[in-house]
Order: C-alpha cells, then structure tokens, then sequence
C-alpha cells in the first residue's frame, strides 16, 4: 500500500474482496481521485475495476459493488468504474489508470 493513499488495509482488503465476488480473482482494482492525495479530506471512494473478460450486466454489477461496498465501509459512497473488453473506453478510465493505485 502507498504512503499517498487514504485507505486503511481493512478497507483496502474489503474492496479487493468484494471486487473478486463479484468480477472473479483476476479482476484488477484501481484507486483514483482525492482519496490518492494525503492533501484533501473525505471524498468517495472512486474505484475502476478491470477486467480482462466481458463483463455481463456492467450497470447492474456496479451498482451492487457500491453498495456492498458502502456498507462495509460505514456509509463511505464509492464510485466504481468498470473496463472490459466489451465495453466503451472512456476518457476516465485513462484518467484513472493514469492517476490511480492499483490495490
């Protein structure tokens, strides 16, 4: 875990857990957005999940991530992104691939 990261290893541990139920093991998390800076305060989560296989039901499985998510972390919103080769690259996923740390 980077130093620039506002996370806790419990928190980081729930988020690579949930992403694994539910995109599989080889999906990759990514940190992006002021939870990266040790500079600014509170903040949702903002997370890319990538995924190296087709992602059914991108909108749906998402949605359910932040939710899952944002029970185990207290009522903290969390913002999940999805890339996959099915579906559109968008300029935020650069950004967050750019910017990010991968948990």
């Amino acid at each position: 875990m980077t130093a620039t990261m506002r996370l806790n290893p419990e928190q980081v541990a729930q988020i690579r857990q949930s992403a694994a139920e539910g995109f599989g093991q080889e999906a990759r998390v990514w940190l992006f957005g002021s939870r990266v800076d040790d500079r600014k305060l509170g903040g949702d989560v903002g997370l890319l999940v990538e995924s190296g296989a087709p992602i059914d039901n991108p909108a749906f499985l998402a949605a359910q991530l932040s939710a899952r998510l944002q029970r185990k972390m207290h009522g903290r919103k969390a913002d999940v992104l999805l890339l996959a080769p099915n579906l559109s690259h968008l300029l935020i996923n650069d950004i967050a691939l750019g910017e990010g740390v991968r948990l």
